[in-house]
Formats: C-alpha cells, structure tokens, sequence
C-alpha cells in the first residue's frame, strides 16, 4: 500500500509453477542457531514434500532440511520444527502446482470483460486472461495478512508509478499498479511464501511485476475472491 494522493508487445504464454516451487527447495545460507530434535506434528508431511525419509521421527538431517526451508521462505522460528505454519506453506504450494494452466477451471474469474487480471486468495495465485484465453501465469502471489486483506471484488486499475515509494510504510513499491485505493500490484524483494503476508498489496515477483506492467493499463479489469488461509 501506499501514497495514492497523485493520479497520474503482448507476451502469450503459460507461467506455471513448477520452476517457482523448484527454486522453493533450493539450498538456503546456513545459519547459527541451533535445530531443534523434537519431532513436529506435520513431521510426515514435512519430510514427504523435502523428499525426506518418511517415518515420522525428526533426525539431523531433516531439521537441516525443513531449516533452509524456512529460512527461503522467512517462516520464524527458523528451527527445523515440522510445524503447522511450515505445512501449511508447504500444502499451499501443493494446491498452487495441482492447478497447472487451468486456473479459472472453477469459472469464478469473469469471461465477459476481455483483458482482466484475477486473484484467487484462496490459493494465493494470479494470472491474466482474455475472455476464457489464458495470458500469463498462473503464479503465486502474497495478499493482504489478518487485519490488512485484500479486498475482494471487480475492480479497475486506475493509476500506475514504476517507481512509487510508499509514504505510509516508507519501502519502495516498484511496478505499482493500483486498483483498489492504497491497493495495488507490486514487486518485492521476499519469498511470495513469507507469513503472515501484505500490508493488502498484491505482492509478486520482479519478474511477474514487469510482466503485469507490460501486459496491463489504466482502465483493465482486476478481480479478486476467496479468502486467504488464515484471515
């Protein structure tokens, strides 16, 4: 969010999310602080997704592996504890990669308004469609937390600042576009997985948000349903 005072080559294609849930598994910088032995009650889950040995019993190695884990994504505390905050990340990414490029299957993103940019909070994913053609993603994003959500409904992005700063949260906004008052599409430099979310933003990827930026203009339709986990 931010200072909304000032009102000031197409690229087809599916971005799914295989490459991003790669990245997710990547080792992270090692860290001081120690890990924990005790065993968590997503223990399975947790070692099933890392490709872990799966018998429910945290080992050193395990902890090594769910620690990178949540030092990627800035899950805290960051001590090898199979948690359900850590699963709940992880069961998130399952649901995003199962969607593969259908992601208006449920039909909930309208058809009828040619180029319109939808967001599923539910699965904290975003993409760009023409009538029932798919443009660009599905990718995830990261919505609004508790007490900050992203408002739902049928919006128009009205004003765009490559290089807005925010003068409530003093932190630069790069490729905003806004739809919704202090709301906008924008990039950040943190995991999309990072808890508990925005300030109401939609948060992407500097990739995705130059994407968006080329792909979308004053007056395009955004839509926005669900609800994110946990708010």
């Amino acid at each position: 969010m931010g200072d909304i005072r000032r009102r000031g080559a197409v690229a087809l294609g599916i971005t799914g999310l295989v490459a991003p849930l790669t990245l997710a598994l990547g080792a992270a910088p090692a860290q001081a602080a120690s890990c924990t032995t005790s065993t968590g009650p997503n223990q399975k889950q947790v070692e099933k997704f890392l490709g872990r040995p799966v018998d429910g019993r945290q080992s050193s190695a395990d902890c090594k592996a769910i620690k990178a884990f949540q030092t990627k994504h800035g899950i805290t505390p960051n001590i090898g504890y199979a948690g359900p905050v850590t699963w709940g990340v992880m069961d998130l990414m399952n649901k995003q990669k199962a969607v593969g490029n259908k992601p208006n299957k449920d039909g909930k993103c309208p058809v009828n308004k040619g180029r319109i940019a939808c967001v599923n909070l539910t699965l904290q994913i975003s993409w760009i469609q023409d009538g029932s053609r798919l443009v660009y993603g599905p990718v995830p994003v990261r919505t609004g937390r508790n007490g900050y959500e992203t408002r739902t409904g049928l919006k128009k992005i009205y004003w765009r600042h490559i290089d807005h700063v925010s003068s409530i949260y003093h932190v630069a906004m790069p490729y905003s576009q806004f739809f919704d008052g202090g709301q906008a599409f924008h990039s950040v430099g943190v995991s999309m997985w990072n808890p508990p979310g925005s300030h109401g933003c939609v948060n992407m990827t500097s990739t995705t948000a130059k994407k968006y930026w080329s792909l979308l203009k004053n007056g395009d339709d955004v839509y926005v349903y669900g609800r994110k986990p946990g708010t």
